[in-house]
């Protein structure tokens, strides 16, 4: 598993872009991990599935009403990563209401999370490979903070977990 003081894997994720800009079509459009959190500090926090229960009603709210105290705290940008493609993030972020708080990140292959080992199998659950519940903190690439939960637990990947290891 990752540590503090480790950088980040240099993997691709995607991200779902409603309208075109200079560089970025509509549609999923991937980025390298590195490179988007090259000189910015960036919080990431890993769930199981979109539309699931805890990250629907509890984990990705915390971080929209949150987003302006991060923010205060000097972090750039929040990204919720999950083992889903991207439309399903985008079609997520929609019904949440992220948009201009939190950016809804597709690792549908997983090979992001396994390069955190930050994996779990619940085949048996018929989900198969997603991530870990977690949180951390990344300045310029590299993990200052990383809290991931207990199987079945959601006390130190919230937003406020994350705020007080700002403060």
């Amino acid at each position: 598993m990752i540590k503090t003081g480790e950088t980040l894997p240099d993997e691709r994720l995607f991200e779902f872009i409603d309208v075109a800009t200079e560089g970025c079509a509509v549609g999923p459009n991937g980025f390298s991990v590195r490179e988007r959190t090259a000189g910015k500090r960036v919080v990431i926090f890993g769930l199981p599935g979109a539309f699931t229960p805890t990250c629907s009603a509890r984990h990705v709210p915390g971080f929209i009403d949150n987003a302006e105290k991060l923010a205060a705290a000097g972090i750039d940008e929040i990204w919720c990563v999950s083992v889903n493609d991207a439309f399903v993030m985008n079609a997520w972020g929609r019904d949440l209401q992220t948009s201009g708080k939190v950016k809804m990140i597709a690792d549908g292959s997983a090979r992001f999370t396994r390069a955190l080992g930050l994996e779990q199998d619940l085949s048996e659950r018929g989900m198969g490979i997603r991530s870990q519940r977690y949180a951390m903190v990344v300045d310029d690439s590299v993990v200052k903070t990383l809290n991931v939960e207990a199987p079945g637990k959601f006390e130190v990947s919230s937003a406020e977990s994350v705020l007080a290891t700002l403060s």
